[in-house]
Formats: C-alpha cells, structure tokens, sequence
C-alpha cells in the first residue's frame, strides 16, 4: 500500500463554529462578540501548551472578521513582525514570545497605535503574561485586556471532534474508529484530524466503510 500523507486536507478551514469548546466555552464566546464587534474590550490574549488549540482560534476569529467585509489578518510570529499592519481592522498574532527585541517594540507600538484607533489585537502564547520573557512594557500591554488560558480536550472531547471533522467532510465513523485512533496515534489534534483525512481519502480510493481495520491499514499499525 502506498504512504498516505496524514495531514488535515487543505479545504478544511478553522471557524468559531467547528471548534470543540470543552473547557473553553468562555474564550469561544468572547471571541464570537469581538469578532462581531459587540466584546467592549479589544485586546484578547490566548495561552496555553503547543497544540492546545490556539491557533485554530487565531485563525477562526480572522476568519470571522473577514466575513463582515473587514480587513483582518493572521500572522505567524517570527523574530520580527511585519511592516504591513497599518490599517487592519483586526490582527491576531500567534506566539508573540518569539518576537526580539525589535519584534517587541514592534508590538509594543502596534499596541498603542490600536489603542488610540478602533482596532481589535489577538495575541497569543504559551504562557501567561507575567511569565513571558518579555519587555515590562511589552507584557505589561499583554495583561491590558481579557486574558485567558486554553485548556486542553479531554479524551471525551476529542471523540466528539473526530465525529464532528467526519460530519463536516461528509462521512460517519464506523463503532470504535474515534477510540481506537486516540489510542494508537499522537494525541493532539491537528495529528487526530490529519489521520481522519487520510483514512477518509484511503476508503475512498479502495471504496472501503470506515472501519478500525480500515483505520489500521492506514496508519500501518500491527494488531
């Protein structure tokens, strides 16, 4: 059998809606209200581990924004920000504890030129403010607005998700298929959901149900 690629497919995009809440049910529902504009406080800050689902939320509040017909834009933090900023109605920016020293005067400025305007800042990171490895004004502008900390799914919660990407790319999962994935594959899951999409693209080609030895065969696991 050929190698399949076990990636999330490409037509799969992070919204507000296909996000599995858990424990996070406050942070969905704050970044609903400031992507449409009804949240009073414009200043958003998201952390928690790798993998903790943050970058989802990044992107789907952008996503979100942009379906008003506003100019928003997801970045991706390096050592420094880009120049292009100006003029965005929202911007979320993932992993600000990545930014040098210019990168962080950067944001700081950012911060302050939003502040005097009408826009909206999402940032985020693998630890709480006071913990980043930052300038003091720099975190201090962090800590500004509403911060939360993301908490990882449950066993439970992953299941759900699995049905739910299944349910959103159009097939069902046969009995066990979601369990036995959680069991034997990396348990974040950006891997959870790449496995899903491969398994559904290899029972397409074979025009095989899914199944769990459906499920093995793909992940070339020994039973």
């Amino acid at each position: 059998m050929k190698q399949l690629l076990l990636e999330i497919s490409a037509d799969f995009t992070p919204a507000l809606e296909n996000y599995v809440a858990g424990r996070n049910a406050e942070v969905l529902q704050a970044l609903s209200e400031s992507a449409a504009g009804t949240q009073p406080e414009r200043f958003i800050y998201l952390w928690g581990e790798p993998n903790s689902g943050k970058t989802h939320l990044l992107h789907a509040f952008v996503e979100a924004v942009s379906r008003r017909g506003l100019k928003s834009v997801y970045v991706q933090c390096g050592a420094a920000l880009p120049d292009d900023l100006e003029g965005y109605d929202a911007v979320a920016l993932d992993d600000v504890g990545r930014l040098d020293g210019e990168g962080q005067i950067a944001l700081f400025n950012l911060y302050n030129r939003l502040r005097e305007g009408r826009g909206r800042l999402l940032t985020s990171g693998q630890c709480a403010p006071a913990q980043l490895t930052m300038r003091p004004d720099v975190v201090t502008r962090l800590g500004w607005g509403l911060v939360y900390q993301i908490h990882g799914l449950s066993d439970d919660e992953k299941v759900q998700a699995l049905h739910a990407h299944a349910a959103s790319r159009g097939f069902r999962l046969g009995a066990g298929v979601a369990e036995y994935l959680l069991r034997h594959w990396r348990r974040d899951l950006p891997s959870l959901l790449g496995a899903l999409d491969a398994l559904d693209r290899h029972s397409l080609e074979t025009k095989r149900p899914i199944t769990v030895p459906l499920l093995r065969e793909t992940l070339r696991l020994e039973v």
